[in-house]
């Protein structure tokens, strides 16, 4: 510990402070969802977002001096969205055998996603800000945030959104898809990965292989999709 104490208070005194409690808070809810077996409710992003949350408070930090070192994670957005590539090229073949239906189930999801939430922000009145910043909601974080910045919203209210998303659709698709009597894991996850990116496609790989490939790939092709669509909804609807 003594040897630790120079990188320990070195640490404390630059933003690398909070990207090394927001990574430690990451690594305890992994535990504590190993603890609980996995189970839909205990998802590791909702827990680490609310312990943040909770610290921030009581240290009464503000968040861009939090962002002063979260942004190290931020920054991997990118990258890891890219890596979506991977799975996609080593199984290229099976989805090229898939090709119509993955087609068929990738526009349907592209569409409600997106559209659902500009209809229920139309109903309730909310500015076109915000119903731009509501659009990319179910597409993964990064690239959520481009689309949104591009077209004249706010990337942090989309970010929020597409958080929340992704956590809600991770905790209700295994009791769901089992309500439902869904049993092909292919079609399970490419419907999380639609619909909730990241945080859905992790919470399919710990139920199933098959279910966690193809919601990388359902992310993957819902994030070039929404890319293109999105704009033109947002012109032909507001």
């Amino acid at each position: 510990m003594t040897n630790l104490t120079p990188l320990w208070v070195y640490i404390l005194g630059t933003p690398l402070l909070w990207m090394t409690v927001t990574v430690l808070v990451y690594v305890c809810s992994l535990r504590i969802v190993g603890v609980l077996r996995s189970n839909p409710c205990a998802n590791p992003i909702l827990i680490s977002t609310v312990t943040l949350i909770i610290l921030l408070k009581m240290t009464h930090t503000s968040y861009a001096t939090y962002f002063q070192g979260a942004q190290f994670v931020h920054f991997m957005l990118g990258p890891s969205t890219l890596a979506i590539a991977v799975p996609i090229y080593r199984n290229r073949k099976l989805l090229t055998r898939l090709f119509f239906p993955i087609l068929v189930a990738l526009t349907g999801g592209a569409i409600t996603g997106s559209v659902s939430g500009l209809l229920i922000g139309v109903l309730f009145g909310l500015p076109r800000g915000l119903l731009i910043a509501i659009a990319p909601k179910s597409v993964t974080g990064g690239v959520a945030m481009a689309i949104t910045a591009r077209i004249g919203g706010v990337p942090s209210i989309t970010m929020l959104l597409v958080v929340t998303a992704g956590i809600f659709g991770a905790t209700v698709v295994t009791p769901l898809m089992n309500i439902l009597k869904i049993n092909d894991y292919a079609g399970r996850g490419f419907a999380v990965g639609v619909a909730a990116h990241g945080v859905g496609t992790a919470r399919a790989y710990t139920v199933h292989p098959t279910a966690g490939l193809f919601a990388a790939v359902g992310m993957g092709l819902n994030a070039i999709a929404s890319a293109i669509a999105i704009p033109i909804v947002l012109k032909l609807l507001l």
